[in-house]
């Protein structure tokens, strides 16, 4: 099955052709400032204005040092230049932000507390207090951040489902007519399986990706952990919850061990989990198997993989409720991304903006 749809993160290391588009960007966004506005004071702590609404700089650096996140800690520190036209990114995702709250809060649709209280209730569901804790300290947010982040987000999307996604419509001719102009993608060169997975391991690793932190530090701690998790799994707990808890895979711990399918010809790699899982049945377990390296093929571990579903090879039908989902999913996708576009260029448009931060590095670099 196609993958429906994919998101990209902004790179810290910037490519040639991104260095070229945040030139050209930073040279659009001072010359639609007014000539005179160099000469305009204001207060040395704002950044920008949307609509007389500040931007503070403190609101900036804030971003802007979460943009950075691994460079810094790696220590690949950027160039005078780099940082610049990294706030200059930053910033303009800030004024689009807040162009977009102000239209939400104008139409009545701004998240209310009672909202944030509840979306925040199920964030912290699968944890203890103290592992929420926890996890808010390793990611260098407070509670007051979370519910901050929760606000605009909740805003955002009452907002799109406003003002776009309720005006999406995807019709059966509009998936039949899909279908038959990309019917070779739903057609299946190999049986495919879908499987999710609990790992245990010795080999250290500072962060297992489980809601327990649990961690096995030796081959016999190892067993004997896989082993009690087995016999859990035997007495009927959730594969999912055991998964999530307990599984030293982080990659799938924290969905609940899914790996999602896998193709036959992969899984033969590995001739000892393949015959275990062809045995299966949709929704049964296989017994405890050693985990290989998968490059020296040497044991590193054990695990215990659930078939979820067999996927065999050949033509799925248009009919399939999965290939109907599938589909009506990428059509409103797509539409809902073209229609997000054109929404913000408007806002945009609307909008009255000044972008100090852009006129003080056009003012201090153009010699």
């Amino acid at each position: 099955m196609p993958r429906l749809l994919t998101e990209f993160d902004l790179p810290t290391t910037a490519r040639p052709s991104q260095v070229i588009s945040r030139s050209i960007a930073l040279l659009l966004a001072v010359a639609l400032l007014p000539m005179a506005g160099c000469n305009r004071s204001h207060n040395a702590d704002v950044v920008a204005t949307v609509n007389g609404h500040a931007i503070m700089h403190a609101e900036l650096e804030k971003a802007y040092t979460a943009q950075l996140g691994d460079a810094q800690q790696q220590q690949q520190q950027p160039t005078q230049e780099q940082a610049n036209s990294l706030r200059l990114n930053v910033l303009r995702e800030l004024i689009d932000e807040e162009i977009v709250q102000q239209r939400a809060a104008k139409m009545n649709l701004t998240a209310t507390n009672e909202e944030v209280d509840a979306k925040l209730a199920e964030m912290k569901a699968p944890y203890t207090e103290e592992q929420f804790d926890q996890r808010l300290k390793a990611s260098n947010h407070t509670l007051v951040d979370v519910k901050h982040d929760l606000h605009r987000s909740l805003t955002i999307e009452k907002l799109l489902n406003k003002e776009i996604n309720s005006k999406i419509t995807v019709t059966d001719l509009d998936v039949t007519s899909y279908f038959n102009q990309h019917k070779a993608e739903f057609n299946l060169i190999e049986t495919q399986y879908h499987l999710a997975q609990i790992q245990v391991t010795s080999v250290p690793s500072p962060q297992p990706g489980n809601l327990q932190g649990s961690k096995a530090t030796t081959d016999a701690e190892a067993k004997k952990k896989i082993q009690a998790l087995k016999n859990r799994l035997d007495s009927g707990e959730d594969f999912g919850a055991i998964a999530m808890n307990f599984s030293e895979r982080p990659e799938t711990a924290s969905n609940g061990g899914d790996m999602g399918f896998v193709a036959e010809s992969q899984m033969t790699a590995d001739p000892m989990v393949f015959t275990a899982v062809t045995k299966l049945k949709p929704g049964q377990i296989t017994d405890i198997l050693p985990l290989l390296d998968s490059q020296s093929k040497k044991p590193m571990g054990y695990a215990i993989y659930k078939l979820i579903s067999r996927e065999p090879a050949g033509q799925r039908d248009v009919n399939d409720p999965r290939v109907q989902q599938a589909i009506r999913q990428q059509l409103h996708d797509g539409r809902s991304q073209l229609l997000k576009n054109a929404y913000f260029e408007m806002l945009r448009d609307q909008a009255k903006v000044e972008n100090y931060l852009a006129e003080q590095i056009f003012k201090n670099d153009a010699h």
